[in-house]
């Protein structure tokens, strides 16, 4: 009997997941296992992973073990050092190796290479991305670091994204003696905030690939996408913005889902702005992905990209006050109180709330990056580095970083003081 273990880590889905495919064409015997991390401070001093993700990650792998169960299998949940616990699991199960997805990110690569150096198979796929980089008109190193013109290039190129894989409707069983669920801890919720604008307290905003599903047909089935670009800028709407983005996250939903989700709205409602908006959103993730591929360990310095950029500055006191929301600036705190209370934030509201630790409390770029790993519940490690690098101008910024001025964004995208209201208490 053939064993093989399928490392979940960024992909908690059965549908368009490649590697789970092939863990199971290639298993008599497979073992679907989560590694739960032991717990982590970061260099700032607070956890690494808040209230909020322990929850949403807690609704998303159990829908993945419903699952899995439904398709003749279950899903294995252990604690501890990841690469530690797949070294234990491979000598008690004999498994023969690892299938999982790449993850272009230095701590997700180191794992694999310590893995390898053990003298275990690791066959990763990469999965992550809208497209295929095989098909890119570029190679990785020749990547263009400006999203405009690595979209330009795609688009000029009439590139493509693949259909998504259809899941598998059985797996092979887990070896005699395994049994899914075993070590699961589930993670009691943050008291649910009626002001949320992603509510994940919600049935309809679990973590799982099913609610992932139902939000996504909600979402065309309303119409929405037409109204895309025109309230994505909105800071406090549940349909403002697509929501996809937790799912996409951690898997639950993969771009490639979406963009065929889009593609039939398109045929069936017809093409608009919005349509073509969120198109362009999922290119600045691919994007943001691809860079990791081109730039690895680079983008995790403290100068980021630039070889002559001096080390950031940093002020305990000021970050400490953003965190809390107590900086005395009315936007910038309904924000940050917003997020300590939901784990979630506008897309808008990030970029301001960003812009002001870096470049008005003149504040480490890299602690705040920190701090919303902490507590978004759609944290993604390429983006969310990505994202960071380039308001503070050491990513890949033409313009050598973005600054919002506070005022004029609350002018614009608060006129009323509707949100700051809304935040204005914890």
């Amino acid at each position: 009997m053939n064993t093989v273990i399928h490392w979940f880590r960024a992909d908690l889905r059965l549908t368009d997941n490649a590697a789970l495919t092939r863990a199971a064409h290639a298993a008599d015997r497979l073992i679907p296992v989560f590694i739960h991390p032991p717990a982590q401070r970061t260099a700032w001093g607070f956890e690494r992973v808040g209230p909020h993700r322990r929850h949403f990650l807690a609704t998303a792998l159990a829908d993945l073990d419903a699952q899995l169960r439904a398709a003749g299998s279950g899903l294995v949940e252990l604690h501890g050092d990841p690469v530690e616990r797949l070294a234990d699991l491979v000598r008690h199960t004999g498994a023969t190796g690892i299938v999982c997805e790449a993850i272009p990110a230095p701590e997700e690569e180191t794992q694999l290479a310590q893995l390898r150096a053990a003298g275990i198979s690791v066959e990763t796929h990469w999965q992550s991305t809208l497209l295929d980089p095989s098909t890119l008109p570029f190679s990785d190193a020749n990547l263009p670091d400006v999203f405009t013109a690595f979209r330009q290039k795609v688009e000029g190129a009439g590139i493509q994204p693949p259909a998504p894989i259809p899941a598998p409707t059985r797996l092979p069983p887990l070896p005699d003696g395994l049994s899914p669920g075993d070590t699961r801890t589930p993670a009691p919720p943050p008291p649910a905030n009626p002001r949320s604008a992603f509510p994940y307290a919600l049935p309809a905003f679990h973590g799982g690939a099913s609610a992932g599903r139902a939000h996504l047909a909600q979402y065309l089935a309303r119409g929405l996408p037409h109204s895309y670009k025109a309230t994505r800028n909105r800071l406090a709407g549940v349909d403002d913005s697509s929501k996809f983005s937790p799912w996409l996250a951690i898997g639950a939903l993969s771009a490639r889902q979406i963009h065929a989700g889009l593609k039939d709205f398109e045929v069936r409602r017809g093409a608009s702005d919005g349509t073509y908006w969120l198109w362009f959103e999922l290119l600045w993730r691919d994007h943001f992905r691809l860079l990791h591929r081109k730039h690895g360990r680079r983008l995790y310095r403290a100068g980021g990209l630039s070889d002559s950029t001096p080390p950031p500055p940093h002020d305990d006191d000021a970050f400490a006050r953003w965190q809390a929301g107590r900086t005395g600036h009315s936007l910038i705190d309904a924000g940050m109180r917003e997020l300590a209370a939901t784990g979630y934030l506008s897309n808008r509201m990030r970029q301001i709330v960003a812009s002001y630790l870096i470049h008005d409390l003149a504040c480490d770029w890299r602690a705040g990056a920190a701090w919303f790993e902490a507590q978004l519940v759609d944290f993604d490690v390429c983006s969310n580095q990505g994202n960071w690098l380039y308001i503070s101008g050491r990513g890949t910024d033409p313009r050598g970083g973005r600054r919002f001025n506070p005022d004029k964004q609350a002018a614009e995208h608060d006129p009323d003081d509707a949100y700051q209201t809304r935040w204005s208490a914890p």
